[in-house]
């Protein structure tokens, strides 16, 4: 077995092309078999006819067309295909000689929008207390929430969180981190500070949210001021075409 390719996360009715890569080392191909969770889903024997065979198995949808000795395609994945896949590869007799390999896939459920973020004042002078939560969409993982102030990471000790609690009977979760911390001088910038959510599921979404308060010295003039930026597209295909990035800004 020299690689195999299956992507860690993909997103719900995506096509999924999965590679499996060995080198016989001048033996004959006996047969390439697909597994998930254990059970036999693609049996590829060249010796037959017809070399494919595709057995029915709850959230495997084999393109049999697009699919081969090396690679099986998987049409529009649902929340069932998510598991462990595993390829095997057996030589010729009489040895039988047989490689495996296996990795898991997830299925992602995307957020129909960004994080959130609630609570807070327009308007802070030092040593008041800033105390703001950021809640992401129902999603399946639920989203990874970071919060920045003036583009910094926030440390840990001053996170309240994060919160994850089911959204509905379908088992799509919502993550929630809240944060708490003293507002001083040295966190406003030019008048202003700015708080900012980002939410992540793996590489394949990624939005933030950004809010902008007046600080003590009154250099801001206008109210506060919300920003939903959507900094990446839904899916592995967009970032593998080349798509442009889409990018949302809401004023409010």
């Amino acid at each position: 077995m020299t690689a195999l390719k299956i992507p860690q996360h993909v997103v719900l009715n995506q096509t999924v092309r999965m590679e499996c890569n060995f080198n016989l080392d001048r033996e004959t191909l006996y047969s390439v078999k697909w597994y998930k969770d254990g059970h036999e889903f693609y049996r590829y024997v060249p010796k037959e006819q017809p070399a494919v065979h595709v057995f029915p198995l709850a959230g495997v949808s084999v393109d049999k067309r697009s699919s081969s000795e090396k690679s099986v395609v998987l049409h529009r994945v649902n929340r069932d295909s998510s598991g462990r896949y595993r390829c095997e590869v057996s030589a010729e007799a009489p040895a039988f000689n047989t490689v495996s390999d296996h990795a898991d896939m997830t299925v992602v459920v995307l957020p129909e929008r960004g994080p959130t973020i609630t609570g807070g004042k327009p308007k802070y002078q030092a040593g008041d207390l800033v105390r703001v939560n950021c809640t992401s969409a129902p999603s399946k993982p639920p989203a990874l929430l970071v919060w920045y102030v003036n583009e910094e990471p926030v440390d840990n000790q001053y996170l309240k969180g994060p919160h994850i609690t089911k959204a509905n009977e379908n088992g799509l979760e919502i993550a929630q981190l809240g944060l708490e911390f003293r507002a001083y001088p040295k966190h406003f910038r030019h008048g202003d500070m700015k708080l900012k959510c980002l939410a992540t599921i793996s590489s394949v979404y990624k939005r933030s949210n950004e809010r902008r308060v007046a600080g003590d010295e009154g250099f801001l003039k206008q109210p506060m001021e919300s920003r939903e930026t959507r900094a990446q597209s839904h899916t592995r295909g967009d970032l593998a075409n080349g798509k442009p990035l889409i990018h949302i800004h809401i004023h409010i």
